[in-house]
C-alpha cells in the first residue's frame, strides 16, 4: 500500500518539494508542485461516491499529469480513474489502497514531474 506520506517522502527526496496545502475548503488536499509553481500531482480525501465507486466513505487519490493514450489504457484497470477536479484527458487519479502498485505509482509520479518541467 502507498500512503500520503510515501508520496511525500518520494517527492522530497527526488525533487525537493513538499506538500503545499492550499485549499481552505479542502485543508487536506496536497497540491505537488514545481518551484516555478506547475502542479504535477494532488493528493485529496474523496468520497467514494464522487469517483463513482460504491460506498461513502472516503479514501486517499493522488491526480497525475499523464499522456491521453497512456491515460485511457490505465483507467481500464481497478484503482485507475479520470482525474478527479482535473481535465480527465491529461489527468489521472490512482486510488491509494492496499492494490495500489508503488512502482507503477512513482513511474507516473515521475512522468507527471517530467512533463512539467519540458515546458
Amino acid at each position: 500500500m502507498v500512503t500520503r506520506k510515501d508520496i511525500f517522502t518520494y517527492t522530497e527526496d527526488n525533487y525537493g518539494v513538499t506538500p503545499e496545502y492550499t485549499f481552505k475548503q479542502y485543508p487536506h488536499y496536497a497540491a505537488l508542485k514545481n518551484r516555478q509553481g506547475k502542479w504535477f500531482g494532488l493528493v485529496m480525501n474523496v468520497p467514494r461516491e464522487k469517483l463513482g465507486l460504491a460506498g461513502k466513505e472516503e479514501i486517499d487519490v493522488l491526480d497525475v499529469k499523464v499522456d491521453p493514450e497512456l491515460s485511457g489504457i490505465l483507467r481500464s484497470k481497478p484503482g485507475y480513474l479520470p482525474g478527479y477536479h482535473m481535465n480527465k484527458e491529461h489527468w489521472l487519479s490512482i486510488v491509494l489502497d492496499q492494490d495500489t502498485d508503488r512502482e507503477t505509482l512513482f513511474q507516473l509520479l515521475d512522468g507527471s514531474y517530467q512533463s512539467i518541467i519540458k515546458r
